[in-house]
């Protein structure tokens, strides 16, 4: 079965799983940790290069002040708690997003999860934090007119590959496969570059539900598309 490189993840759907169970929102988003380690370890297991998960978007921060300082402290104990294994299983982790407007404590706990795993050469995961797609490209689209102001470089000089070269996943090839989950059918500002000819996945499952019977759906489902990038099927089969 041909398998994605790169997976992205919106994992939507924790507040929606505690309501159902009269629980408050911020027991679906502990309830979300696990289907985020049976992942991982499912993605390393089968040779999946990269996984990128959505953990906390820009917009997110406009959500109720208790739910924002919960969210965080719960990604901080997951830090704290998984880092260990991540790193004995040769995972590399890191944050993408806009770290500035996280706490002081929360960029030092994420340098030093990213330092202790920088060197390994296993599944590389990436979590989104404080992201959102359209703050990546004006963030790159900034860098570049600041070179093209000071005369490091020549507008004519930015083609698709120096752009995304820009991006918070420049080093890693774009996600070739998409899922989301939680029942909605949007991507909501997620990779809005890197996902360009990505295959979508969308499933009715909230993310705590997830699970490997899951995700080898959605493989599945990928194995079957055929990838054209603009050419014919017939050029595509040879």
């Amino acid at each position: 079965m041909a398998l994605p490189e790169h997976i992205a993840i919106v994992m939507d759907g924790n507040g929606r799983w505690a309501e159902a169970r009269g629980e408050p929102r911020t027991f679906g988003h502990r309830a979300g940790i696990e289907p985020v380690r049976v992942t991982i370890r499912e993605c390393a297991r089968l040779g999946i290069g990269a996984l990128t998960l959505f953990a906390f978007s820009s917009e997110n921060w406009r959500r109720p002040e208790t739910e924002v300082s919960t969210l965080m402290a719960i990604f901080m104990d997951a830090l704290d708690r998984e880092v260990e294994e991540l790193h004995a299983n040769q995972v590399r982790l890191r944050v993408i997003g806009n770290r500035q407007r996280l706490s002081v404590r929360l960029q030092q706990r994420i340098a030093e999860a990213e330092a202790l795993t920088a060197g390994n050469a296993g599944l590389r995961v990436q979590v989104a934090v404080s992201y959102g797609g359209r703050w990546d490209v004006l963030e790159a689209a900034r860098r570049l007119a600041e070179q093209a102001a000071s005369g490091a470089l020549r507008p004519a000089e930015i083609d698709e590959e120096r752009f995304a070269s820009e991006l918070q996943l420049a080093d890693l090839p774009d996600p070739d496969l998409f899922i989301r989950t939680g029942g909605d059918h949007r991507i909501s500002n997620f990779l809005l570059w890197n996902i360009a000819y990505a295959e979508l996945f969308f499933t009715d499952t909230l993310w705590p539900d997830f699970d490997i019977a899951q995700l080898g759906e959605a493989l599945e489902d990928f194995a079957q598309r055929e990838r054209r990038f603009g050419l014919t099927g017939k050029q595509v089969r040879g």
